[in-house]
């Protein structure tokens, strides 16, 4: 017989013939990996030391390094509204524009100012990252958000992996310098921009252009649900309504204990770990000054830190423990873990040594973030997923910028390399010592809650005894 027809829709993305989709999931694929392909980037640093440019160690730790953080701050909630509002690929090609003056700048600038715009610029393309992240969520269905996600995150980590290896390849064996590798960086970034002009603009996005009345066949999305709440408002403000609804759900979410939690490692630890990146070549430089290019070995370094981080990152799936009990032991002791690497990292004399204490310190991060996302995105919509970690960075970024104008910038306290290391080990180890006392009171009221439910088991069972004869004998009697 016929099926009968059940009256369900399927969603949009579905109808769209398969190869269609799954051509422009492989193109955006192909060019997440395409702009990563950046061999120079390990080693801007040793280039801005060295003979080419000629900057004191001063000069780019507490002068020009400071920018990139106070640049990313100041666009990024610009550029994450306009990211949804403008439909990714403007978002896109201004990441792409600023990737090309990066090394324009890097080839042909020579004084501060010069290098401080391309840190501008640095912020500018750190901050349009989202847009590529969220550009998969416009073009298939939501079953298909998880797979394709990993797809894009994969093809963004082969292609990081790729472009360190390739610097170190032509730095090492083919005796390239470092403003010829910046060169073919500019080429790369210029090809970039090319593949950005071909990917299809989406009619749809997360928060301002959902089209009225839609149904993609999923659950009705927090912010239907909400625009339609609005009652007799009609459409006038309703997305500046809704945001700030949906801004007073994610404080009502907060009380949960383990959103906050999560969200408060990702502000805290995720603004260490990045001025840990951010200056942790310098401290390189610092420990082992030499002028064989041949024998900087950033870019392996960053080949091998981004390959345990992945491999970390999926181990941490298969990670199955109960987390509502044990989330702020494990956070407290890798955090520990990194507090102990980072004081290793400034107190050894042997480059290999900081080498691999570096490349452990980003696979202990990278063992914890898919752990984090699952935790804080588990409950929530996807809109609100968005908000959330778009304001867990927010805050990231704003406590990383405090941290850079005390401690780096020459209008604080303008200390040198050593030195901050010494402050983002101490910040490590305040991290981890709370942490390991809030696992300590989780434990203890564990305890406590679970002593008097093992209390009234025991009760339980010792009646139980007593209880069965009775029936037994009640049963007997009957009987005769």
């Amino acid at each position: 017989m016929p099926k009968k027809d059940d009256g369900t829709k399927k969603p949009a993305s579905e109808t769209v013939p398969d190869q269609r989709w799954k051509l422009q999931v492989f193109y955006l694929c192909f060019y997440g990996f395409m702009t990563q392909i950046r061999p120079g980037e390990s080693f801007i640093t040793p280039y801005l030391l060295g003979a080419d440019k000629n900057f004191t160690q001063a000069e780019v730790t507490n002068v020009i390094m400071p920018v990139l953080t106070y640049s990313y701050m100041a666009v990024l909630v610009p550029i994450f509204l306009l990211t949804d509002y403008l439909r990714y690929k403007p978002v896109l090609v201004l990441q792409s524009l600023s990737h090309i003056s990066i090394w324009l700048l890097l080839v042909l600038g020579t004084s501060v100012l010069a290098m401080q715009l391309m840190e501008f610029f640095y912020g500018v393309t750190m901050a349009a990252r989202i847009a590529y992240s969220s550009y998969i969520f416009s073009l298939v269905a939501p079953s298909r958000y998880q797979r394709m996600a990993s797809y894009s995150r994969s093809a963004v980590l082969l292609g990081v992996f790729t472009s360190s290896v390739l610097g170190q390849l032509c730095i090492t064996l083919g005796s390239v310098s470092f403003l010829t590798l910046n060169y073919v960086s500019l080429g790369f970034v210029s090809f970039g921009l090319i593949l950005t002009l071909f990917l299809e603009r989406p009619r749809r996005s997360l928060f301002f252009n959902r089209p009225e009345g839609a149904d993609d066949g999923a659950a009705p999305a927090e912010l239907d649900k909400m625009a339609r709440g609005d009652g007799g408002g009609g459409m006038r403000g309703w997305r500046e309504a809704v945001l700030c609804r949906m801004l007073r759900e994610v404080g009502a979410l907060a009380r949960q204990p383990q959103l906050r939690l999560w969200s408060l490692w990702w502000v805290f630890n995720s603004a260490g770990y990045y001025l840990v990146l951010y200056y942790v070549h310098i401290l390189w430089n610092e420990i082992y000054p030499t002028m064989d290019n041949r024998q900087v070995y950033n870019g392996g370094v960053d080949a091998a830190s981004t390959l345990l981080g992945a491999g970390a990152s999926f181990a941490a799936g298969y990670v199955k423990i109960r987390w509502t009990l044990w989330s702020e032991l494990v956070i407290g002791v890798v955090t520990a873990f990194q507090a102990g690497l980072l004081l290793l990292m400034n107190t050894t004399s042997n480059i290999w040594l900081c080498y691999a204490t570096y490349v452990l310190f980003r696979g202990s991060y990278q063992f914890l973030v898919p752990i984090a996302i699952f935790q804080i995105a588990t409950s929530l919509s996807k809109e609100l997923c968005a908000l959330v970690f778009g304001v867990n960075t927010f805050f990231a970024t704003v406590l990383k910028t405090i941290i850079t104008i005390v401690v780096a910038d020459k209008r604080g306290l303008g200390l040198s390399v050593h030195p901050q290391f010494y402050v983002y080990f101490g910040y490590f180890t305040l991290l981890a010592v709370v942490y390991l006392l809030a696992a300590v009171g989780v434990g203890i009221r564990h305890s406590c809650c679970k002593q008097p439910a093992e209390l009234a088991l025991v009760k339980e069972l010792c009646q139980l005894p007593a209880e069965v004869p009775a029936q037994e004998k009640s049963l007997e009697a009957g009987t005769v």
